[in-house]
């Protein structure tokens, strides 16, 4: 790669890692992300790109599952020599010691940077979170809960958020000492001398951000801490929002970013959804008011070995004879947080990714059989594995969305001419308005 990488990262999910890309291109940082680590063919065009991103699947995955898989992905963008590697997470910090345990995920970068503190940042104005004192806060419907209170995460189907202070969620997953570097210290005016005693007494030290000006001095400590042979960073899409200011600075990256131009509507859009948030149901609810042809497969028949084919072709039918009249299309394994989530609880990991290997493998025979130009992917957990079902190798960013960030609309570039170039939408369960569909197949920013 080429010397002036500034960061790699590794995406806990796909949804996660198209927000990173998003955050990064909308302030002119050439981003590419990969879904496994690349061919040297297939780096090859991506030569002069300044950020390398690998998505992965840790946020559903067990702390035994991240000792093999999770080690070896940080390798290999380690490998790459950015000034930075970071282990994106999602901004509503859910996570579990048994399920993306994010202090394993701490343990085992610190351990392979062989680093004395690792950076942790996760409250980012942009997307509406917010770290005060430690205690982590996030805005639903227009107003901002903490998190152990929040109407969605505190009921999230896997992962549910019973505690806001973030040093006490994460002393859950590790034994490493959690250190904090609060409001009150990024605004003093001796700061770089608070942070580095910090740092020196602490495994992981967790940075406050309420402000926008408190989001710069977190760039500038990052950046300001970071080692020349490379540093270990953990956060949400916050990271890279507080390090553009410092680069901009630097002139490291463009003052003016370039605009991204509308690639205008398309006729049909298909989406597949194995999303369990409220937001989605509520987007679901919309796009079917709006004209598109809903399906709904039952969850429970989909993981059953006896009934997975037959409910596997009830659903491929149906969606074929929707497309063959010209609507557009959702297909989806749950209506909220209380739709059989339970039982695909109870299954387990295989079941959770059989949802997301299912899906994808209707999308990819939408998609050849109908000829379609844009898809969307619905859930964070479900995406990465979806995704894998198109042969897809990497994705660009096609059009940023600013009114719903975390969930660009993208290019996907594949070895296969069908899936090569198409544009695919990933959207995270909480990200985007209730015309979130309607806007992806109009190309509406």
């Amino acid at each position: 790669m080429s010397t002036s990488l500034l960061l790699s990262y590794y995406g806990d999910d796909l949804t996660g890692s198209t927000d990173v890309m998003e955050a990064l291109s909308l302030h002119g940082v050439k981003t590419v992300l990969f879904l496994a680590p690349p061919t040297a063919l297939q780096l090859a065009p991506f030569a002069d790109y300044t950020a390398v991103g690998l998505a992965g699947t840790s946020r559903s995955e067990s702390p035994e599952w991240m000792e093999t898989h999770l080690h070896s992905a940080l390798t290999w963008l380690k490998s790459l020599g950015a000034t930075i590697c970071h282990y994106k997470v999602c901004s509503t910090f859910d996570s579990a010691p048994t399920i993306g345990s994010i202090g394993k995920a701490l343990e085992i970068g610190k351990s392979l940077f062989e680093q004395r503190s690792v950076p942790l940042a996760v409250g980012a104005p942009q997307l509406k979170r917010y770290t005060v004192f430690g205690q982590h806060f996030a805005a639903f419907d227009g107003e901002v809960h903490r998190i152990d209170r929040h109407p969605v995460m505190c009921r999230h189907p896997v992962t549910p958020m019973a505690e806001a202070d973030l040093r006490h969620h994460l002393a859950q997953q590790t034994l490493l000492s959690i250190g904090l570097v609060d409001v009150l210290c990024l605004d003093s005016a001796d700061t770089d001398i608070r942070v580095d005693q910090l740092m020196h007494e602490n495994d992981v030290m967790l940075f406050d951000t309420l402000t926008h000006e408190q989001q710069a001095e977190v760039g500038t400590q990052l950046w300001r801490t970071s080692s020349p042979k490379g540093s270990f960073v953990v956060g949400s899409s916050a990271v890279e929002y507080s390090l553009v200011s410092t680069w901009r600075r630097q002139m490291l990256i463009p003052e003016n970013p370039p605009r991204f131009s509308s690639p205008g509507a398309v006729e049909q859009l298909a989406v597949v959804s194995g999303s369990c948030s409220e937001v989605t149901a509520r987007q679901i609810r919309s796009a079917e008011a709006n004209g598109f042809h809903v399906i709904a497969i039952d969850v429970v028949q989909l993981i059953d070995e006896l009934t997975h084919a037959q409910t596997m072709c009830l659903a491929q039918e149906s969606a074929n004879e929707a497309l063959s009249q010209g609507k557009s299309v959702i297909v989806y394994t749950a209506m909220g947080p209380s739709s059989d989530a339970e039982a695909v609880h109870q299954a387990g990991e295989k079941a959770r990714h059989l949802i997301g290997r299912s899906l994808g493998q209707l999308l990819r025979q939408m998609v050849d059989a109908h000829g379609l130009q844009r898809v969307v992917i619905a859930g964070g957990d479900t995406s990465s594995h979806a995704l894998n079902q198109l042969a897809v190798h990497a994705l660009t960013t096609r059009l940023p969305l600013p009114e719903t960030p975390g969930s660009p609309l993208c290019t996907a570039h594949s070895d296969l001419p069908a899936f090569d170039g198409l544009e695919v939408a990933l959207k995270g369960g909480q990200i985007g308005s209730e015309n979130y569909f309607m806007s992806i197949r109009d190309g509406v920013a």
